[in-house]
């Protein structure tokens, strides 16, 4: 189930306050604090308890494959 483009312009991280990359409908990520939160069941779930930190591998492809939600501009 994918995320609503709407719903992604609006989500931000529960720690920054910043913007998120959309990686495959699966994470929320976010590349600052390298810290990604899981999507379940198409609902975001953005609790700092429930995020996890990524690997620099992992930082590098969800970098490269992820999508803006919104940006500060």
């Amino acid at each position: 189930m994918a995320v609503d483009p709407t719903l992604l312009s609006i989500l931000a991280c529960p720690e920054d306050k910043g913007p998120l990359l959309l990686v495959d409908d699966t994470v929320l990520y976010n590349p600052r604090l390298r810290r990604a939160y899981p999507i379940e069941n198409g609902i975001p779930v953005l609790l700092v308890d429930e995020a996890r930190e990524v690997t620099d591998a992992e930082h590098d492809d969800y970098v490269a494959r992820g999508v803006a939600g919104w940006s500060q501009d």
